[in-house]
């Protein structure tokens, strides 16, 4: 494609995520008894040639004489360049080949490792212009091509001045000797690449930084792989999140910011109205009021089982895709319900406490095995089913309450009321979701159909159990021991008091909300969500979602991809099919899922479009949102 521009990028960096020369000596010091101080002095002379405060000319002498390679280790780092290179040329490696008569490598490394790695991308070998080594006989480097204007100082004017480019000129890079092209004049403007890196005195002198490739194509209208640069795509994540969330969100090139706290009502309000995704856990509230400050959100995730701190309604309403975690953290859960059970079936936990106050009291009174006692599951979903397993093969037996029709594992017994689960079981454990229906589903009247010496535990939601006649029972002995993980009211923070009836009760059990709060979970769940949420921005798929029509969509290639998101009334599908069809564009696949609120339209067009049929499809009455994915 013809073109009156010309793009000038850099290599190490850039191109790449890191600086050659540094992994070069990891590979070629290797053997090295002084490698250590050695890949330091390095690194040092690299950062001091990129903000300008040594010679070029100096740092690649010195940098090349402590390295001293041999052909064999460039081979190595080629290999380790190739699996190096950045996430957002990955992206956008149509650009090159669509632009390559366009588009300049230049560079003060050298040719023997840039131009394996940047040739695979499309770039032309007489566009590559860099450095190259002098080698003996031995392939050992033992100098470089001091008349090659690359290698001295302000190289890279220099050579621009050699190429005389016909046109506006664009400079991408990170360091201090891409914005001297800009600095002499050569440039239109100068992009600061902050995908890998970024340097303060580079930054300051930049016409523009760029987090990413995206945004550089985005600014300059030149997009093919996506529509939208993620670096503007906003990402909130607060409750201290697992950090492999963090990292796979900011791999992909989103701009996240992250909360170790949960945020009240007004915080949030105040903070959701610039985010595109948010997560959170357990203890933020996505209000209604929270939903209707927040226009520009796409998604919301719960890094954990339960849902019912987000009003769901008024997400679907205002065409947020919610995710959770539905099975992550399952094990957690049954194996702290697991150790809870048998340390109050065994009256450990008071027999603790009298220990370290001094008190020897060596007694199996009110100690029992859990083998052979009957376990009460209220409710047999994801954690019930799976608690239910493993406490059969400890010898129990197995009872199971559920509103809804669930296949019975193993020798479990569905139970066909509640009062017949309670006046049955030993143990007593909740595992039911968080709807409001379930609001102090065992209050005074559950506990009195209760055996005698019952335990009791919850580890589901706090407002299913009413608190003080929980208490009471405690009190009067019926109930012998209980474990609560969580309250109708829990601390924003851990700086702020647990306060609660339960506390200084006999043989009772409380813990802050951790019974998913462990490394494995939270890894598990620091994985899947980022997971949904790549899946919907990416390809549009809604797959686990808990509020919008589940659709598992291909990835698409050679197409665009169209996502509709409308009130479900009748007639939408035929007005996005009759703009497209005014507009002479041809469908290559269509997907469409509904639920009781909301349709969910996908329409992969072969046809490039323009912003009139954007417009229009817009403009469908009833449309809550739209975007194009790419």
């Amino acid at each position: 494609m013809k073109l009156n521009k010309y793009f000038v990028i850099d290599f190490d960096s850039t191109f790449t995520k890191v600086e050659a020369f540094d992994v070069l000596a990891e590979i070629s010091l290797k053997d090295d008894p002084d490698r250590d101080s050695k890949v330091d002095q390095i690194k040092s002379i690299t950062n001091q040639g990129m903000d300008g405060s040594l010679s070029f000319r100096e740092s690649l002498e010195k940098r090349v004489a402590l390295l001293a390679p041999n052909r064999r280790h460039l081979t190595q780092l080629v290999t380790v360049l190739r699996e190096m290179v950045s996430e957002s040329f990955k992206r956008n490696k149509e650009f090159f080949q669509k632009y390559s008569d366009n588009i300049y490598i230049i560079s003060n490394g050298f040719h023997a490792f840039i131009d394996p790695i940047v040739t695979e991308y499309g770039i032309k070998p007489e566009n590559i212009l860099a450095n190259r080594f002098v080698f003996d006989e031995q392939g050992n480097v033992i100098g470089f091509d001091k008349e090659n204007p690359l290698s001295a100082n302000n190289g890279k004017v220099e050579q621009l001045k050699r190429l005389n480019l016909p046109g506006d000129v664009y400079v991408i890079g990170d360091g201090y000797t891409d914005y001297e092209i800009k600095h002499s004049g050569l440039a239109n403007k100068f992009y600061a690449f902050t995908e890998n890196v970024g340097r303060e005195n580079v930054l300051s002198k930049a016409d523009h930084v760029t987090p990413s490739l995206d945004e550089f194509l985005y600014l300059n209208k030149l997009n093919t792989a996506i529509s939208y640069p993620k670096n503007r795509i906003n990402v909130l994540l607060l409750e201290n999140v697992h950090p492999v969330a963090v990292q796979l969100m900011k791999a992909e090139g989103f701009n996240v910011e992250t909360y170790s706290a949960a945020m009240t009502e007004n915080e949030l309000i105040e903070k959701i109205k610039n985010v595109n995704v948010l997560g959170i856990r357990s203890k933020t509230q996505v209000t209604k009021k929270v939903l209707e400050n927040a226009n520009r959100l796409m998604a919301i995730g719960a890094f954990c089982i339960g849902t019912n701190q987000i009003d769901l309604k008024e997400a679907t309403r205002k065409g947020v895709a919610v995710f959770n975690a539905p099975f992550s953290n399952t094990r957690s859960v049954v194996e702290l319900a697991v150790a809870e059970m048998i340390m109050l079936m065994r009256n450990i936990v008071d027999k603790s406490a009298a220990m370290h106050k001094g008190k020897w009291d060596k007694s199996a009174k009110g100690s029992y095995e859990v083998r052979g006692k009957y376990l009460g599951l209220i409710g047999y979903g994801n954690i019930g089913t799976q608690l239910s397993v493993i406490a059969e093969s400890l010898g129990m037996k197995v009872l199971y309450y559920d509103k809804e029709e669930k296949l019975a594992l193993g020798n479990a017994t569905k139970c066909r009321s509640l009062q017949e689960l309670l006046e049955k079981a030993d143990v007593v454990s909740m595992h039911v979701d968080g709807r409001e229906s379930n609001t102090n589903l065992i209050g005074p009247k559950e506990f009195e159909l209760m055996k005698p010496g019952v335990i009791f535990i919850n580890l589901s939601r706090g407002h299913v159990v009413d608190i003080n006649a929980l208490r009471e029972n405690i009190l009067s002995g019926k109930v012998a021991g209980c474990a609560v993980d969580v309250f109708p009211y829990e601390p924003v923070s851990n700086d702020e008091e647990f306060k609660s009836e339960l506390r200084g009760l006999p043989n009772t059990i409380l813990t802050p909300h951790i019974g998913g709060s462990t490394s494995e979970a939270q890894e598990n769940i620091g994985n899947f969500v980022p997971g949904k949420f790549l899946d919907y921005i990416n390809t549009g798929s809604t797959s686990n979602s808990v509020n919008f029509p589940n659709l598992t969509l291909p990835t698409l290639e050679n197409a665009h991809r169209l996502i509709h998101i409308h009130a479900n009334v009748p007639g939408i599908l035929a007005k996005i099919n009759h703009v497209l069809a005014e507009h002479g564009i041809n469908i290559a696949g269509q997907y469409l899922k509904t639920n009781e609120t909301i349709g969910y339209v996908i329409t992969d067009i072969n046809k490039g479009y323009d912003e009139q049929v954007i417009a229009q499809l817009r403009a469908i009455e009833h449309t809550i949102k739209f975007r194009v994915l790419y």
